[in-house]
């Protein structure tokens, strides 16, 4: 059995080395592997600066965001013992787009300077902070995960409110690159930003290596899990803070990516036959930035064939929501 899971991990491993290469090659300019390879050494070549400026940090962030996406959506699950729960449930993506939708619709009404990439991204990051506060302040408080997800979906809701009174009074150039941002991409994070979003993802990552154990517990439900001697209170503000540094950093920098984190978990259980957080949460790793990497290779070919340039997350909501519907269709 063990060498079986194993060899699912290799098999993962390898797909993601292809499709990492794959991601660098394709693209409004195809770059064969050899070519790449001959000239990635040559300081004036323009392989090596699509690659280095462009392609690399594009491929590295789609690896970050899936991962970072697929645990976090994992995490939710677990909390709430229900399979639809994804990252954004709680309303962190409602707060990051609040922060967005009001720094681009405040420049735009006031003849402000435009908001720049770093200036939505901070905006973002400030939203989806206030809503982590909020929801944390009351996940300290609530009893039971019910009461915690409910009053997350009304801070989405309330924020969700807020965006559309904002859409309707700005005009049509914000609410255009407002409308882009909702729609997600890759392309907008070069190497400054990577590092800044790693270094979020990272303290995350490493609250949910500390979360395993707990997360097992809650499998048992959380009587179960309180006979262990598991504190259901400190464990649901670790989860709703790991949740909220993985899926915020990501929206900040990317913006909103559909079904990736809501979709990924049943894909690792299936494979896995398993629920051990042990072992679901590095194959959803691995799953996640396998299917965003595919996403955005699907990306890059319209780019070159049909010379089209499609949203990442158009292409991750045409991938994923039909397993969430596989899963509707065969739950018992």
């Amino acid at each position: 059995m063990m060498q079986r899971k194993a060899g699912i991990f290799i098999i993962l491993t390898v797909a993601l080395i292809g499709l990492l290469l794959a991601d660098v090659c394709l693209g409004s300019t195809l770059i064969s592997p050899r070519a790449l390879w001959q000239q990635i050494d040559e300081p004036g070549s323009i392989y090596r600066h699509i690659f280095l400026n462009l392609r690399l940090p594009k491929a590295l962030t789609a690896i970050l965001a899936g991962a970072a996406l697929s645990v976090s959506g994992i995490l939710m699950q677990t909390l709430f013992r229900n399979p639809l729960a994804g990252p954004y449930i709680l309303g962190v993506s409602s707060g990051a787009s609040l922060g967005v939708a009001f720094v681009i619709m405040c420049t735009s009404l006031f003849g402000l300077v435009s908001a720049g990439a770093g200036t939505v991204a901070i905006s973002a990051i400030i939203g989806s902070t206030l809503v982590l506060l909020l929801v944390m302040s009351v996940a300290g408080k609530v009893r039971d995960n019910v009461s915690l997800l409910i009053v997350g979906m009304m801070v989405g809701a309330i924020a969700g409110a807020l965006v559309n009174i904002m859409q309707n009074i700005a005009n049509p150039d914000a609410l255009k690159l407002f409308i882009v941002w909702t729609l997600g991409s890759l392309s907008s994070v070069g190497w400054q930003e990577l590092q800044v979003m790693a270094v979020v993802l990272l303290v995350g990552a490493m609250m949910v290596i500390a979360l395993l154990k707990p997360l097992n517990g809650l499998l048992l439900g959380e009587n179960y899990a309180r006979a262990l001697g598991i504190n259901i209170r400190r464990t649901r503000l670790g989860i709703v803070l790991a949740t909220s540094l993985l899926a915020g950093g990501i929206t900040a920098w990317c913006g909103p990516i559909a079904f990736v984190g809501v979709a990924v978990p049943h894909l690792a259980r299936g494979i896995m036959h398993t629920s051990n957080h042990r072992l679901t949460v590095p194959a959803c790793v691995l799953l996640g930035a396998n299917l965003l990497l595919l996403c955005d290779c699907m990306v890059s070919l319209a780019s070159y064939s049909l010379s089209l340039s499609l949203p990442i997350s158009t292409l991750s909501s045409l991938v994923a929501a039909p397993i969430i519907i596989y899963v509707i269709m065969t739950a018992k």
